[in-house]
């Protein structure tokens, strides 16, 4: 029971790590008046760490194990986050930048398979499903801390960083067991990538349309005619959704075929979406709708965690998680691009861009049948 307790704290720092950073430093950039090309620079630098971990992690797990590298991130997490506002030189934000992206990839990655290793296969549906909710609670509490706190003077940064603390205590407690893994992988994240191309494709999918909607979803509704207050709720309602419907959709995954799932709900997912500008002109049914798509949504990536988990095992099932926490990357760089581009054609461009992807990604695992891991 300690040892999921480590694992939900372990995810949920990945996703607090990601959404209070991202957040926080933006804004303390432009505060500091620094133009949109050095904040988006900076933003890069977490995809730069990101990167490096993907293409070492799956050599140096076996060395340092599980237990020790979550503790790293995770006090190197903290250390980065107090160091941001007592160090305010430009380019020690850029090293900073890349540490944080380096511990949230160890984090995403080993959080994954830990989590696998605590289940078995008729449960791995509904760990995998534990481990999703806990990751997008992590990713909620971000903006909540922020909006409490506010992202003048210095305390988003330190509260962050003592959460931080407080899970690598609770990582490093004897009573919480790590799996060990007897070899390092080897091959490049190409490799995995191709051992695993229906999980690369939902974790691209997860993070270009989650990224999309935080950044397009609240202009959508104000473009329709939502007030502003009314706008801003529709991602926390979507959110709450991921979270709460994330258990049920595990239960299902280890009752019936986890693949035909998964495209059942890529394919609902699309036609959801499809739907989003008649629901829109009722404020209870867009909300309704909206939590109910979020759940099947982030779904998707739940069975698909549980697709890879009973079919990869050790050093390898590393590899295959570092690859998908690289691609989640450039998804969340691809999606805001596209969709804004897609909301430029059209006042429903999110909405068809959600639709499109969503559908393209379900025709996939069709076509992949059985072999679609």
């Amino acid at each position: 029971m300690l040892s999921r307790g480590a694992v939900i704290a372990t995810a949920m720092m990945f996703g607090l790590t990601y959404s209070l950073s991202a957040a926080v430093i933006a804004l303390n950039l432009v505060e500091r008046g620094l133009s949109e090309s050095v904040i988006g620079a900076n933003a890069a630098m977490h995809a730069v760490g990101v990167l490096i971990t993907a293409v070492t992690l799956p050599r140096i797990v076996t060395f340092f194990g599980i237990r020790r590298l979550v503790i790293l991130a995770l006090v190197v997490a903290a250390a980065a986050l107090t160091a941001f506002p007592a160090l305010p030189l430009l380019w020690v934000w850029f090293l900073l930048r890349l540490m944080l992206g380096m511990a949230s990839e160890v984090l995403f990655v080993l959080s994954e398979a830990w989590t696998n290793s605590l289940s078995t296969e008729a449960t791995r549906g509904r760990a995998m499903a534990t481990y999703t909710a806990a990751l997008s609670i992590g990713f909620a509490l971000g903006p909540t801390i922020l909006s409490v706190l506010g992202s003048t003077g210095h305390a988003a940064y330190f509260v962050g960083a003592a959460i931080a603390l407080l899970a690598a205590t609770l990582v490093a407690s004897p009573r919480v067991a790590a799996p060990d893994f007897d070899k390092p992988a080897s091959g490049s994240p190409i490799r995995f990538m191709r051992l695993a191309p229906v999980a690369i494709f939902a974790t691209m999918l997860n993070a270009a349309i989650e990224t999309a909607g935080l950044s397009f979803l609240a202009i959508y509704a104000v473009n329709l005619g939502w007030a502003e207050s009314g706008a801003t709720s529709l991602m926390s309602c979507m959110m709450i959704g991921a979270i709460l419907l994330q258990l049920p959709i595990g239960w299902l995954g280890d009752k019936v075929d986890r693949v035909k799932l998964v495209a059942a709900l890529g394919a609902l997912a699309a036609l959801g979406a499809l739907v989003w500008p008649l629901a829109l002109r009722s404020e209870w049914l867009t909300y309704g709708l909206l939590f109910l798509w979020g759940g099947a949504f982030v779904g998707i990536y739940t069975i698909m965690l549980a697709v890879v988990g009973s079919r990869f095992q050790g050093a390898e099932l590393i590899g295959i998680y570092a690859a998908m926490g690289l691609v989640w990357g450039f998804g969340a760089l691809l999606g805001p691009v596209l969709a804004g581009f897609a909301m430029e054609l059209s006042v429903h461009g999110l909405a068809f861009f959600a639709a499109a992807i969503c559908t393209l990604f379900a025709v996939f695992v069709l076509l992949r049948g059985r072999a679609a891991t």
